[in-house]
């Protein structure tokens, strides 16, 4: 005998402190999930006050006005008739707790606080909230005034407990939970525990959501269940973007699964299941029925006299059991094309702004920065031509258009809000100048083209004139301080000019009640992650899309780029020697930045990789590499690169403290606001591990440890 239920879960892209604008966003999923038959809905975690709150949840107004905006939910008659699964802080016992909050009918049925906290890479949850460290216990919690006038209840139960209904029983896990060793989806499900929800604030990573899928399929296939995962979409007002794909598994396959990466600002995924499937599914393993036989591990039930899988639509023909999909996955490349282009989207329409202006170089970094803001337009022009009222008011409030204009082409977006600025040297190519006033037709900016070189010269002229010293390039005989100061300024010019453009430009164009442009930066990750930028040049602006992105990933994104929008423009970029163009071009020399840099991009990838994410020091990197690079490099060329890769991340780490704000793409990335934590003043020659290193480029050359003697410690 069937007994099917369906259920629902969200995407919702919630701002942190907009208390209005998120409750709106509540309302708008629960009612299409009433629309369409829900009897459960789930929500993204901190659902109410936005997941990225950071140290504001250390107001105690923010608990407050949670509590307003909850009473003003659930005390509409339109959200009753479902299971209601919503997220906001609670404070119990003032302690303050990071709670899931399900009700029915204006009723709160029980308070479930968050066992097992995200507390590592980007998050510090326990720096805001306390963990329930009482597994499968249960308290009284005192309802505040306000609250217990909307629904009649004075107490509540708050702790780790589970929904009884006549027909089936519920448990609630949060977020980091499902990333546990033990996850609690585990014994809740050896208790009996047939619909589990999650409820996350789960940012995105190119290569991510594999790992996230994984982990509910595995879920659901050794322990049977359905499983309902709810995330937050979009920036959230800092360097995340959180990107949604809600999903439904039921016995390790998926029923449902929302998009990951959209301008929806509320996304509703409904599946119909069976739950006589769930208890076929269990009961068929002898291995399951035996550890649910004997687990000690037994969950207080909130009983609730209502039923989810309701008795007349058993046996109702018309309602059917939603059958299993594919999992769909974007490349990494789409990923970069639609992440970083949906943060640029939030950042531009919540800020008021008027639009962003790009130093375009003719380089590839900046044009992959200048793609995904031809991307957002993309996605804005389909989201204005399906109809999204949110998205047409928005864009018609940033272009300054009338109520009745809709975009037909990206163009007509990327002429009004995007500026482009080719700032020029002698020492800059035609080539690069060509291309960037061709991508800039083609994308439609609006394109300025200058010279910067009387400006340069007036700051070498002011500085020789002060000191009676004037510095030349390295190749017409100067020293090695004098070539770096000489590239220095004009980057640094770069940035000045930048945000004069941005500030003036609107005005030049008079656009009205306008205020200035957010600049651009366009540092890829690899190059932040050595220190090959200068310090307040043009790297440094209000935001980078791709600051988290490595130069391997942006290439495979132009190549896809110049497929996607046919711009053939794109491979002169993705052909194109890298070259900060910053020192003088001569028939036998030309600037690159590998030769520069004394590694390959590829090879500052691994480096990355290994010092963040396998947490590598000088030694332990040389080691590993040492298997994977030879035969092809020979030990001491390894510990050459190593070495050197080190040397230059030590004495360059004081530029991560002025890193501008840059989409978290990639786990490697050395951003220090709070995602990786390591001093700005270390020690570059990291002698004891060089000592080691050499140590064992003598043992493969086949010379004794006496002949380096570097143990001996007097």
């Amino acid at each position: 005998m069937s007994q099917l239920i369906t259920v629902a879960t969200c995407n919702l892209n919630q701002w942190a402190l907009d208390y209005e604008g998120n409750r709106d966003r509540i309302l708008e999923s629960i009612k299409i999930a009433k629309e369409r038959g829900a009897r459960l809905r789930v929500g993204p975690e901190l659902e109410i006050t936005g997941y990225g709150c950071l140290d504001h949840f250390l107001e105690n107004d923010l608990c407050l006005h949670s509590w307003e905006m909850y009473a003003q939910i659930i005390k509409r008659p339109e959200t009753h008739g479902l299971i209601l699964d919503i997220g906001m802080p609670v404070l119990h016992k003032n302690v303050r707790y990071n709670c899931r909050l399900l009700s029915l009918d204006g009723k709160i049925l029980f308070i479930r606080p968050k066992l097992w906290l995200a507390n590592d890479g980007n998050y510090r949850e326990m720096r805001f909230f306390t963990p329930w460290m009482k597994p499968t216990v249960v308290e009284d919690f005192v309802l505040p005034l306000e609250i217990q006038k909307v629904t009649g209840q004075k107490i509540v139960p708050f702790g780790d407990a589970v929904i009884n209904t006549l027909d089936t029983c519920l448990g609630a896990e949060t977020c980091e939970e499902l990333f546990t060793a033990q996850s609690p989806h585990i014994a809740m499900s050896l208790d009996g525990v047939e619909i589990i929800t999650n409820s996350s604030g789960s940012h995105h990573e190119l290569r991510k959501l594999n790992k996230r899928i994984d982990l509910i399929l595995n879920a659901t296939q050794r322990c049977g269940g359905v499983y309902l995962y709810a995330n937050q979409r979009g920036c959230d007002g800092d360097r995340l973007y959180y990107d949604g794909c809600a999903l439904i598994a039921v016995n390790g396959k998926i029923v449902g699964q929302g998009s990951q990466f959209s301008l929806k600002d509320v996304e509703v995924v409904t599946a119909t299941v069976d739950l006589e499937d769930v208890r076929s599914y269990r009961a068929a393993v002898m291995s399951r029925s035996l550890q649910a036989a004997a687990t000690d591990v037994r969950y207080k039930r909130i009983e609730v006299p209502t039923e989810l899988a309701r008795m007349q639509e058993r046996f109702d023909p018309s309602v059917t059991p939603s059958i299993p999909r594919d999992v769909f996955y974007h490349s990494p490349e789409e990923e970069i094309a639609l992440g970083p282009a949906c943060w640029l989207w939030d950042y531009i329409r919540r800020c008021n702004g008027t639009g962003y202006f790009l130093p375009l170089s003719g380089g590839i970094d900046s044009c992959a920065t200048a793609m995904i803001v031809y991307s957002m337009c993309n996605l804005v022009v389909k989201e204005a031509k399906e109809g999204n009222e949110q998205v047409l008011k928005d864009i018609r409030k940033l272009t300054r258009n009338e109520d009745d204009w809709v975009p037909t082409k990206p163009q007509d977006i990327s002429s009004k809000i995007f500026h482009t600025c080719f700032m020029g040297t002698e020492n800059s190519s035609k080539q690069t100048r060509g291309r960037s006033r061709e991508l800039s037709e083609k994308i439609g900016s609006y394109h300025v083209d200058l010279n910067m070189d009387s400006l340069v010269s007036s700051v070498v002229s002011l500085f020789e004139v002060a000191t009676g010293k004037k510095p030349i390039f390295k190749i017409f005989g100067g020293s090695q301080i004098e070539n770096l100061a000489l590239q220095n300024i004009q980057a640094r010019l770069r940035m000045v000019l930048a945000y004069l453009f941005a500030q003036l430009l609107p005005w030049v164009r008079g656009i009205k009640n306008s205020g200035g442009l957010l600049v651009l930066g366009s540092a890829n990750v690899d190059e932040c992650l050595r220190g090959y930028l200068t310090k307040y040049d043009c790297s440094s602006a209000d935001i980078n899309p791709i600051g988290g992105i490595s130069k391997t990933d942006l290439k495979k994104f132009i190549a896809y780029a110049s497929r996607q929008f046919d711009m053939p423009i794109l491979d002169d970029f993705l052909n194109a020697t890298p070259t900060a163009e910053l020192e003088p071009i001569t028939k036998d020399y030309v600037q690159s930045d590998e030769i520069d840099m004394g590694m390959t991009y590829e090879e500052l990838s691994v480096f990355g990789y290994l010092r963040k994410v396998e947490k590598c020091g000088p030694y332990s990197m040389f080691l590993k590499l040492l298997h994977v690079w030879t035969p092809k490099m020979e030990p001491a060329q390894v510990a050459e690169k190593v070495k050197r890769f080190f040397f230059f991340y030590a004495v360059n780490r004081h530029k991560q403290t002025v890193l501008t704000p840059s989409y978290h793409a990639e786990q490697y990335s050395p951003d220090d606001n709070r995602f990786d934590l390591r001093p700005f003043l270390i020690n570059p020659r990291f002698t004891w591990a060089s000592k080691k290193i050499d140590q064992v480029v003598a043992q493969c050359e086949g010379k004794t440890v006496e002949d380096l003697d570097i143990m001996n410690v007097e």
